[in-house]
């Protein structure tokens, strides 16, 4: 176990991982378009949430999350996907539904695929969304880390990027969690659109910077680490793809040294040929090593989205069952890439596959 990374144990808490994040419907065409669809596939997905979803659907740890949903058949329907996936729901936060949704509704999110060299691409439908709306002093953070307990929170740059108001609850919560002796993770996820009108990557590393003094485990690609962070790191190969092993040690091992709180810093690799075929990997910085598996080449993708999230939780299992940083590596890229052979945005694999696909590399 890394020094300093102290996980409280299972008798003494309620959750193994609570997860602070929106939870948003996701409407699938499949390999068509979306301008273009007929019919869809529902399921429910969020960056911070795919994380609980999978520690408890793929590898049985007890998962919960925090979030808000409106009281309507949508927001109904998205509790009836978190209960079928075996995460706890008792901590949301309900809103009364206006019907008609202007006051609050369930973000949409419309996810294609991608084929061949036609990139995926999404279409984001959250305006006033109930997450979107959270503030602080909602949930109390100090029962649910105090006296319900739990040993791994993690939450992320695209909650934190709804609103001024949710970037507030991320913080409220991450300084609750170290109180109490919650391991915190944060991924660094940036998506642009979310600053638009709110100062941009500017605004996003302000929010990230406060944040992390209070993360254990900061995640994220090397975009996010330099841009997103705000590290000043001179990369030894300039202008490389983030499948850059090199630039990737530059970049955790930076984190590592601008906030000594972070015991662990992992940043994926990835190198997008084409729809179908990505190279994949990580690094993890622990304790002054570097930690690595082998790199995925030419891994064959049926669906990207939710490979990032799917590290995260892999990794978050490794440690939490009391394996050591190159199992966490290790099982973060084998759950990544088992998930990208998955449709939605989480895996259908179990633990024993991935701890099987983590031996073979």
């Amino acid at each position: 176990m890394p020094e300093g990374l102290v996980i409280r144990p299972s008798s003494v808490t309620r959750w193994d991982c609570l997860a602070l994040g929106e939870v948003m419907l996701r409407f699938d065409p499949a390999f068509g378009r979306v301008r273009e669809t007929r019919r869809v596939r529902v399921c429910e997905g969020g960056g911070e949430y795919n994380v609980a979803r999978a520690l408890r659907k793929c590898f049985g740890q007890r998962a919960a999350v925090a979030t808000a949903l409106p009281d309507d058949e949508l927001g109904r329907l998205a509790e009836d996907l978190i209960l079928a996936s075996g995460v706890d729901t008792s901590t949301i936060l309900w809103r009364p539904s206006d019907g008609s949704g202007p006051a609050t509704r369930v973000g949409l999110n419309f996810t294609e695929k991608g084929y061949g060299g036609r990139a995926a691409r999404g279409c984001i439908d959250r305006g006033h969304s109930a997450a979107s709306q959270m503030r602080p002093g909602e949930i109390d953070w100090d029962r649910l880390f105090g006296r319900d307990g739990v040993r791994w929170f993690h939450t992320g740059g695209i909650f934190a990027g709804l609103s001024d108001g949710t970037a507030a609850v991320a913080l409220e919560a991450v300084q609750a969690a170290r109180r109490h002796g919650t391991v915190v993770s944060y991924d660094l996820n940036f998506r642009e659109s979310l600053w638009q009108g709110r100062g941009g990557a500017a605004a996003a590393r302000a929010v990230n910077r406060a944040i992390a003094p209070f993360v254990d485990v900061m995640i994220g690609n090397q975009e996010d680490f330099l841009s997103r962070l705000g590290l000043d790191v001179t990369l030894p190969h300039p202008g490389a793809t983030q499948f850059d092993a090199e630039n990737g040690v530059a970049v955790v091992s930076a984190a590592a040294a601008a906030f000594p709180s972070i015991k662990v810093a992992a940043t994926t690799l990835r190198d997008a040929r084409t729809a179908g075929f990505n190279d994949w990997g990580a690094l993890l910085w622990a304790g002054g090593t570097v930690y690595a598996p082998r790199p995925r080449k030419n891994l064959e993708i049926y669906d990207r989205m939710g490979g990032g999230d799917a590290f995260a939780s892999g990794l978050a299992f490794a440690f939490l069952t009391g394996r050591g940083p190159q199992a966490a590596v290790d099982c973060g890229v084998a759950h990544g890439a088992l998930a990208m052979t998955s449709p939605g945005d989480v895996s259908m694999a179990d633990a024993d596959e991935v701890l099987d696909a983590a031996a073979a590399g």
